[in-house]
């Protein structure tokens, strides 16, 4: 049986992850360039000046995607590349950029499904107070408007954003992402409704001025999917009680990052918990915040499995001795794609695209020239197979994006950490096809019937 027709088969990255040329053609400095240089911030001192220099190589890499058969690919805009200052005079040479790239997708057969924040904050707007000023939502409104602006003839999917409540989370609370800072939870959750106004403003932006039919989503992390340990109905009930629960003083859940984008409310138990640092919200704010959304992206690597107890509370289900890890130590947990995407579409009843799903393993170049990877194929062998499930479930998956296209810079974590299914050999920037991109392409090729 193969997924259903039409399914889109793509791969995904962002832009400071691979795009490099950190300082050229006018691009103004990134939060991330800052934090990069912050000691022991980032594994090793690494940061992303040049990374995969994709900003140079972008012919080859498409070429690579159209060789392996790709349907779609997923990328992100660099806001200061556009905006150096993050607003007000636009840099030409950053958004021809991405017209050349949009073009190069579309020759070759690869519809481009474009991410307008992917973490890489302009610093100019951050120094001017950032995410926690009123006005940055009007800011993202106005960089949106300049990209739809510019390849909207173009490109008809967008997302707004890419797992919000990662970047807020790890960013301005944990501070183990840029910009490195550690606020009170009060001024976390004025960030956070900023950004969720941003997202508003962002979907109106695109719907007032694309120049073809928008298709627009937004891309959740589910950093831990609940997973019902048995398929009894009340351990199923548990686990989604856990994926949607706010439990702790924690902005990185769930339903606080997707309940106001598609119900336009904070959910109760979110409301209650937070009572004492709620931001001030708007009598209008909601409205902007829930606009209508033609598909849910969900980010999704790994889970956790809960049953439930004599008194039906949930109950986590330690892992046994021995379980299978990814080299970033993410447990290897093939059915949270199934239930990741059987959840959120039963509350929110909005397809559901994979807009990243892969695996961190210990590859290198082996004697014979080649990267042999087949703990990555079976990864995503196992992971796919469950996705099957959901779409023969009536689960409306639209489709899958690979994470990742390319080895490349993963965060604080700097290039230890190879996600891609193309090696990339940093010293040289050689690509070289792993085995896991070979065994893609049979998978696009057949729809998913050998899985």
């Amino acid at each position: 049986m193969t997924f259903p027709k039409g399914f889109i088969w793509g791969a995904a990255t962002s832009a400071y992850q691979i795009e490099g040329a950190a300082r050229e053609d006018g691009r103004g400095p990134s939060i991330w360039d800052m934090f990069c240089r912050k000691s022991d911030a980032v594994w090793q001192e690494h940061n992303g000046d040049i990374a995969c220099d994709h900003y140079h190589r972008y012919r080859e890499d498409v070429a690579l995607m159209k060789g392996l058969g790709l349907h779609a690919y997923r990328f992100s805009i660099a806001w200061p590349r556009v905006l150096p200052r993050g607003v007000g005079t636009l840099n030409k040479r950053g958004l021809d950029f991405y017209d050349r790239l949009t073009d190069e997708l579309l020759t070759a057969g690869i519809t481009p499904y474009v991410t307008l924040y992917h973490w890489d904050y302009p610093l100019a707007l951050y120094k001017q107070g950032g995410w926690l000023k009123p006005d940055s939502s009007d800011w993202f409104a106005e960089y949106t408007a300049v990209v739809v602006d510019r390849i909207s003839d173009r490109v008809k999917n967008w997302f707004t954003f890419n797992e919000p409540q990662i970047f807020v989370g790890m960013g301005y609370q944990e501070g183990s992402h840029a910009p490195g800072d550690r606020l009170d939870f009060t001024k976390v959750l004025t960030i956070a409704h900023h950004v969720l106004l941003a997202h508003g403003k962002a979907v109106q932006a695109i719907h007032s001025r694309a120049k073809s039919e928008a298709k627009v989503g937004y891309a959740v992390a589910l950093n831990e999917v609940a997973v019902p340990a048995f398929t009894r109905e009340e351990d199923i009930r548990a686990a989604r009680q856990v994926l949607f629960a706010v439990e702790k003083e924690d902005c990185m859940n769930n339903a606080w990052w997707t309940d106001p984008v598609v119900f336009g409310r904070y959910p109760e138990d979110g409301v209650k918990l937070f009572e004492k640092a709620l931001p001030y919200i708007g009598s209008n704010d909601m409205r902007i915040i829930r606009q209508p959304l033609d598909f849910l992206g969900l980010n999704v690597y790994f889970g956790k499995k809960y049953c439930a107890g004599p008194d039906e509370t949930p109950k986590p289900i330690p892992f046994e001795p021995g379980h299978a890890h990814t080299s970033f130590h993410w447990p290897v947990v093939p059915e949270s794609l199934y239930w990741a995407s059987k959840f959120y579409y039963e509350r929110y009843t909005l397809p559901i695209i994979i807009s990243e799903n892969g695996m961190s393993t210990i590859d290198w170049i082996g004697l014979d020239g080649a990267v042999h990877d087949p703990q990555r194929i079976d990864f995503l062998h196992r992971y796919l197979r469950e996705l099957k499930h959901a779409c023969t479930d009536g689960i409306d998956v639209r489709g899958y994006f690979l994470w990742s296209i390319l080895d490349n810079f993963e965060w604080a974590a700097g290039y230890r950490e190879r996600f891609g299914i193309v090696y990339v050999d940093y010293p040289t920037q050689k690509r070289i096809v792993k085995d896991s991109a070979c065994w893609y392409k049979e998978v696009i090729a057949s729809n998913g019937e050998i899985l």
